[in-house]
């Protein structure tokens, strides 16, 4: 059992038979005596996605999800769907929709990520903050690009477009940063 004074953002608890991660937390001590504490959470329920608010007496307490975080790799893409290995226990999972979509684009075979298993199920994928992929398609090289912030779109070798300095050329190799898209610097 969790308590709700101990909510942290990261932690994973099980409300409505659904695993959970804690997004934001926040404490709101009542002005009056003899007035509990509330917790304030804003979750993410693992399984449909939704982002929700919701609050707790200090004393509140919840199940603790059958959750883990597992090493994991990226195998192989099969029509819309990866195919990825649980590093422990060698087991494969298919996985499609949102949670595959989302990460596609910055996936390389053999690539390390981070799987969320609950009830022997991928609920979460998540890849590394930071990936190198190689720039395969992109115009020329803007002359005096240095001296002003132009950019220009590059294909990288995964087919995701992404706004690059004017200076890059094909065959290049940079590094992008996950959350966002965005060009980071050369690898």
């Amino acid at each position: 059992m969790i308590n709700a004074n101990d909510l942290r953002k990261g932690i994973v608890f099980q409300l409505d038979s659904a695993p959970c991660i804690v997004i934001d937390v926040s404490f709101q001590s009542p002005t009056a005596r003899g007035g509990t504490t509330l917790v304030k959470t804003k979750y993410r329920n693992l399984i449909t996605g939704q982002v929700l608010n919701s609050s707790f007496k200090a004393g509140d307490r919840m199940d603790e999800a059958d959750f883990a975080r597992r090493k994991g790799q990226f195998l192989y893409a099969s029509g819309d769907q990866g195919v990825f290995m649980d590093q422990e226990n060698y087991e494969q999972y298919e996985i499609s929709g949102e949670i595959y979509d989302d990460v596609k684009g910055f996936l390389l075979e053999n690539g390390d990520v981070s799987l969320g298993v609950f009830n022997d199920q991928v609920v979460t994928l998540e890849v590394p903050q930071v990936v190198e992929l190689i720039v395969t398609e992109t115009a020329p090289a803007i002359r005096n690009a240095t001296a002003t912030a132009q950019t220009k779109e590059a294909i990288l070798e995964t087919g995701i477009s992404v706004q690059v300095p004017g200076y890059l050329e094909s065959g290049e190799k940079i590094k992008i940063d996950t959350r966002d898209g965005r060009f980071v610097s050369r690898a």
